[in-house]
């Protein structure tokens, strides 16, 4: 989230501007958070200076969008970490890829630059300046910014917004709704219909009527946007807190068949009432997806979403009930394939395929030799097979017994005796006379079960058990 600091730099910058003799605003979603009383990731600053005017005027910048009309502005501290967008008022040429516009051409007033943005919400500007007194707009003695006022008196604060799209009406309303012609915005970039979920799940609005018709006329050209884009907005959909609302939204406005078919599918695939009295394969997710925190992990995010991907293509109506024989496998396979078209990183797929594969492993953990509960409880990042485990518990029967078992034993057990000194390696092994081979994998093996179920507990008795089910 941005900071003290990335505010002071914005400010800095529109006064700079200002002095210069330029219009500069703070704009976009910056003047959305805090109008909604939200920390904002980032500030903007709109300006009717060109971009070869502020590489001129600001001694640290960065041209890598000056082509569009936007330069990045570093403070004059070197490590500090972060940089402001500054844009120049602009139109939007023709997009013929569907995401970049083809140019630019500079305009020279705020009102035609709110034009070209995605929906009315983020098309505000601030006058961080605007003088203030008595609740008024007279300009004080020194004058004054109106930030430094604090925002906490609405009255002012929304005075000094300019708002020439309707975006302070649709706040009030919680209303998502698109600039102009819906679908001339959303032909222009593709990405916006994601976006559009996006916000209107986190803010908890509704999409407005034309907003919403033109993604579903449009859906399927969700299919030009790289898929790294449409995963990273998946990713924050899953991992803002509402991810359930977000997939509803994808699911009525015709977006989820189009980026995740597979999820579309869950859709009426039936569940045994005994364990899913909550209903389909689609309900559940969605109440999975429901308890999910905000700014949980990526991985536990899509491994929730994916964990019972499987089940849609292994749905049997067996004589005694419903069965979804081979679905954790399916899944995985299924799984790998989703991690592998939204281009996640190695580690990453790592980790969403095995919350898939090991989801329903607790209902043996009671059963479980103390060895393979060990091993069970080494799994990388254990606290998120803990976390997928609950939520699917309650998202179905509630039945959270054999949850407690295995967090009870995890937290208690020291982490020594899950992953304890091995008491034979491969030297050892060798010094007595085996030769190195496959059936060294299964010696050492052996050996550490012993350890860990504690029948053994020194180098001597390893190599003891090996020569007695290991004869040379």
């Amino acid at each position: 989230m941005a900071g003290k600091q990335q505010l002071e730099a914005a400010l800095q910058i529109v006064e700079t501007l200002r002095s210069r003799g330029y219009d500069a605003y703070l704009a976009g979603g910056c003047v959305r958070d805090l109008l909604l009383k939200r920390e904002p990731a980032d500030y903007d600053v709109a300006t009717n200076a060109t971009p070869d005017v502020v590489l001129e005027m600001f001694p640290r910048t960065f041209a890598v969008g000056a082509h569009f009309g936007v330069v990045l502005v570093a403070p004059q501290i070197e490590d500090a970490g972060f940089v402001t967008e500054v844009a120049t008022f602009r139109s939007d040429l023709s997009y013929s890829d569907g995401r970049h516009p083809d140019g630019v051409r500079y305009t020279k007033t705020a009102a035609e630059d709110v034009e070209r943005r995605d929906f009315t919400i983020n098309g505000l500007l601030l006058d961080p300046l605007r003088p203030l007194r008595d609740g008024g707009l007279l300009d004080p003695p020194g004058g004054g910014r109106l930030l430094d006022e604090g925002i906490s008196n609405p009255k002012l604060f929304r005075a000094a917004v300019l708002d020439f799209v309707g975006g302070l009406a649709d706040l009030d309303a919680g209303i998502i709704r698109a600039i102009g012609r819906p679908e001339q915005r959303f032909a222009e970039d593709h990405l916006r219909m994601l976006r559009a979920i996006r916000f209107a799940a986190r803010f908890g609005f509704e999409l407005e009527p034309e907003t919403h018709r033109a993604i579903r006329s449009l859906a399927s050209r969700i299919h030009a946007v790289s898929r790294e884009r449409i995963r990273d907005e998946l990713t924050k959909m899953l991992t803002e807190g509402h991810a359930r609302r977000a997939f509803e939204l994808l699911d009525e406005t015709g977006l989820l068949a189009e980026v995740l078919p597979e999820i579309a599918r869950m859709k009426g695939v039936e569940q045994s009432p005994q364990y899913h009295p909550e209903g389909d394969v689609w309900i559940h997710t969605l109440m999975l997806l429901e308890q999910l925190p905000p700014q949980c992990s990526m991985t536990l995010a899509w491994g929730a979403l994916l964990h019972d991907v499987g089940k849609p293509p292994t749905f049997r109506r067996a004589p005694d009930r419903i069965r979804f024989d081979g679905h954790v496998e399916i899944g995985v396979a299924m799984g790998a394939e989703i991690c592998r078209r939204f281009r996640f990183s190695n580690e990453e797929t790592r980790q969403v395929l095995a919350l898939i594969e090991n989801h329903m492993r607790f209902m043996d953990a009671p059963r479980m030799k103390a060895s393979t509960l060990k091993r069970f409880f080494r799994l990388e990042h254990f606290d998120e097979h803990l976390a997928l485990h609950r939520m699917d518990c309650l998202a179905a029967s509630g039945n959270l017994e054999h949850w407690d078992f295995v967090r009870e034993r995890f937290s208690s057990m020291p982490v020594e005796s899950v992953r304890p000194k091995p008491l034979l390696t491969g030297r050892e092994l060798i010094a007595v006379g085996y030769a190195p081979g496959a059936q060294f994998r299964e010696m050492l093996r052996a050996a550490e079960d012993a350890q860990l179920e504690g029948t053994i507990s020194t180098a001597e008795e390893a190599l003891q058990l090996v020569r007695e089910r290991f004869p040379s």
